[in-house]
């Protein structure tokens, strides 16, 4: 029941809050855990929360997050079906002066932080899981997984047998050019539209 994995979640969240596994937790603000409701259809993951996401404790509330929730609405995909999460979840980053910059989890940190990240699949038990990016890809299949060549498409892995691939909101705000932005943010759409087409057409606990 709903109720059920909802009191699960928050038990995980607790848990996850004083985690010191690896040793992203002294330089982060704060655990940043997943969100959504406990029936979601769908769960997003990402890499990692940012500079934002860090302060203020929520995923994909930075520019990235804005960018994510405008592609999902345009894409016909309820924002408030969906479960948003990160394979990683504290902020690595870089100090460069006041700002600080993110810094890409190796593979060490991004198996040690796994266990959070299944254990919310277990207990969702969604229909489709979708990797935004290569970090999330290689979080979920346990191996590096080339986005260019998997993009659209859903690959089976042992934790988690559906598992589409697209590219992290993140990468089309460093595009330079507009005109290139606008190509990649339509087809990142387009990526999502589908999402929500498959997604629709599996059954519940497909993707556990």
């Amino acid at each position: 029941m709903p109720e059920d994995k909802s009191a699960q979640l928050e038990a995980l969240r607790g848990e996850a809050a004083s985690c010191r596994a690896c040793p992203l937790w002294r330089n982060a603000t704060q655990t940043v855990f997943g969100e959504g409701p406990a029936d979601a259809d769908i769960i997003f993951v990402g890499e990692q929360p940012g500079d934002r996401e860090d302060q203020a404790g929520h995923p994909f509330a930075g520019p990235a997050g804005l960018m994510f929730d405008k592609a999902l609405a345009e894409a016909g995909v309820d924002r408030r079906r969906a479960y948003v999460t990160n394979a990683v979840k504290h902020f690595k980053f870089e100090p460069r002066g006041k700002l600080r910059l993110h810094k890409k989890p190796n593979a060490s940190e991004i198996n040690v932080c796994k266990r959070w990240l299944l254990a919310e699949i277990d207990i969702l038990r969604p229909r489709l899981l979708v990797a935004l990016g290569a970090t999330a890809a290689q979080s979920l299949a346990g191996r590096a997984v080339p986005i260019g060549r998997n993009r659209g498409a859903v690959i089976e892995v042992a934790n988690a047998p559906r598992v589409f691939i697209t590219v992290h909101p993140s990468s089309l705000l460093r595009l330079p050019e507009a005109v290139d932005r606008h190509a990649a943010y339509a087809s990142f759409v387009a990526d999502l539209r589908k999402v929500g087409e498959i997604a629709a057409a599996l059954p519940r606990g497909a993707a556990a």
